[in-house]
């Protein structure tokens, strides 16, 4: 059988650019070259697309390329260009111009497959706000919350605290501020407006935070072990720790989550109503609170999780016996086969 020709992007300009690094550099001890061709294009923090031989050191290097018609990558040198097809693209990349569907409408009007969520869906989980409102109508329970527009006025008194800033469009809890008194907000809104005009202001909800990660779609859904993140103080700020492989100062991610068989079932099926929600496919995290009461409320969905080794999703699909490795085959094969 011959190789399939994947087109491996990384890297990209927002502010998870250096996690999207680390995800690929899992995918390449992990994606089986006997079945695949990798061809790695890395993006740099300005924007710049360089065809190079892998996501280590000095992958900045490399030679520029650009999309083309026709399944086409077009590589650049010394005024001339020669072109070859992509069978598929796998986009490992993470945040703004890399999880809001940017990346997907251009390599849906460049004609080339690629894995996992489509334009729509990848927007959609994008801005929390439009998740919340879209899984509410499905009958799944979101946090309260208010959208606050650029250079809106802001009355501290109209908020019950404590409550969450965050921006709207961002992930990895870059922004995200806990607010617990009216003194603390504006400045709380003016770190989320560093990253995102639109801003939310969430009603904090009680209960412990659980994931999972969905891989699949429509209805022939597999969904790993549930996780849950166990907080010694603070809330959870995947990503923000200097050097996260050590793991974190604040939070343990326990998997399987230590709770009830019956409550993870119910954390499962929520996961997968969401995710059909949303129009999700191939794959992606699902981060959910479990009330008190057993109530199961949506927190966010991440289109392109992270694939780092210490990254949520890898951790529960391994726990439910699916290597990286077989989470690859399968994303790709969905994407090649159209289903």
């Amino acid at each position: 059988m011959a190789e399939l020709k994947v087109g491996i992007l990384f890297g990209g300009i927002s502010e998870e650019h250096p996690v999207s690094v680390k995800s690929a550099q899992e995918v390449a001890r992990h994606l089986d070259t006997g079945k695949y061709e990798p061809v790695w294009i890395g993006i740099t923090q300005d924007g710049a697309w360089k065809l190079c031989d892998g996501p280590d050191a000095g992958w900045e290097s490399g030679r520029p390329v650009v999309l083309g018609p026709g399944r086409s990558l077009l590589v650049l040198e010394d005024g001339k260009y020669e072109s070859f097809e992509l069978d598929v693209v796998l986009p490992v990349l993470h945040g703004k111009l890399g999880e809001d569907g940017a990346v997907q409408g251009l390599l849906e009007l460049s004609g080339i497959p690629y894995a996992g969520c489509d334009v729509q869906s990848s927007a959609l989980c994008m801005d929390k706000s439009l998740a919340y409102v879209v899984v509410r109508s499905a009958g799944i329970e979101t946090p309260d919350f208010r959208i606050l527009s650029k250079g809106e006025d802001i009355d501290p008194e109209a908020f019950d605290y404590p409550v969450f800033v965050k921006p709207a469009r961002s992930g990895s809890s870059f922004g995200v501020s806990k607010v617990t008194s009216g003194d603390e907000l504006a400045g709380a809104v003016a770190t989320a407006a560093q990253y995102d005009d639109k801003v939310l202001v969430e009603g904090a909800v009680v209960g412990s935070e659980v994931g999972c990660a969905v891989l699949g779609n429509g209805s022939d859904l597999f969904v790993g072990e549930v996780d849950r993140i166990a907080l010694s103080h603070g809330f959870f700020r995947i990503h923000q720790e200097d050097s996260p492989e050590s793991g974190s100062e604040n939070s343990t991610p326990i998997v399987p989550a230590d709770i009830p068989a019956e409550t993870a079932a119910r954390v499962r099926e929520t996961a997968k109503a969401i995710y059909r929600a949303l129009g999700c496919r191939g794959l992606a995290r699902v981060d959910m609170f479990l009330k008190a009461d057993g109530t199961v409320a949506l927190n966010e969905v991440n289109t392109m999780p992270g694939l780092t080794s210490y990254s949520r999703y890898p951790r529960m699909m391994a726990a439910a016996g699916v290597s990286l490795g077989e989470v690859l085959d399968r994303v790709l094969a969905l994407a090649v086969s159209g289903r």
